[in-house]
């Protein structure tokens, strides 16, 4: 397994990842346990930005501390719309950060992923000093992924710069990643098993969108 896959193993995250898997989990029950894993995550995900000492005065002295680099621009990338819930945790955490939209949904029959928002104002500062959070729950066969990723390589950011945060991963969406784009980094809280003929996941938790806005019927 590639270097840049990290799973955030923690007793926390175990139990509120059990609370998601079952079906017998309602909404509310659902949305709070994972916005408990999603802090975990993103703590995690966050670790990779550059930081700069800072001159600062305590109570009792001055002294030198680290902060995040105030040159970087930092943009979050939720898919909608399950990695709506992940952007929520991360905007508390990186307040100053630029929210980016990526809309696409799966082809319930080849499985690949259709465009339908993109949008971004104005040019990036510095591409290079640009780092991107890419956010999906569940990174399944990697399409969407893949796509989400390209995207930003086409603005030149640099793939190591990037971070994708998934809920659950697939091995079949991991290698798809790690093979296209090998200094892409992904968080996860879980590798599964597989896929199945679907394309879900398995054991998985369903579709996490429909779990998170209720629209299982």
């Amino acid at each position: 397994m590639s270097e840049n896959i990290y799973v955030v193993n923690h007793p926390l995250v175990a139990h509120n990842l059990t609370v998601l898997r079952d079906k017998n989990s309602d909404t509310e029950k659902f949305n709070q346990a994972l916005k408990r894993i999603s802090y975990a995550l993103f703590f995690e995900g966050t670790k990779f930005l550059p930081t700069v000492e800072k001159q600062v005065s305590t109570p009792i002295c001055d002294t030198k501390s680290p902060v995040i680099n105030p040159e970087i621009e930092i943009i979050v990338s939720p898919i909608l719309r399950a990695g709506l819930v992940f952007s929520d945790v991360a905007q508390e955490l990186l307040p100053f950060c630029h929210i980016h939209h990526l809309g696409m949904y799966r082809n319930e029959e080849t499985l690949e992923p259709i465009w339908y928002y993109n949008k971004m104002k104005g040019k990036l500062k510095d591409p290079l000093k640009t780092f991107v959070f890419i956010l999906d729950p569940m990174l399944a066969t990697g399409n969407s992924g893949y796509d989400a990723v390209h995207n930003f390589i086409k603005q030149q950011i640099p793939e190591e710069n990037m971070i994708f945060i998934s809920l659950i991963s697939a091995p079949e969406g991991i290698e798809k990643l790690t093979k296209a784009y090998p200094k892409l980094k992904i968080i996860t809280s879980k590798i599964d098993e597989k896929l199945n003929d679907k394309g879900y996941i398995v054991p998985g938790l369903g579709d996490a969108g429909d779990r998170i806005f209720n629209t299982v019927y």
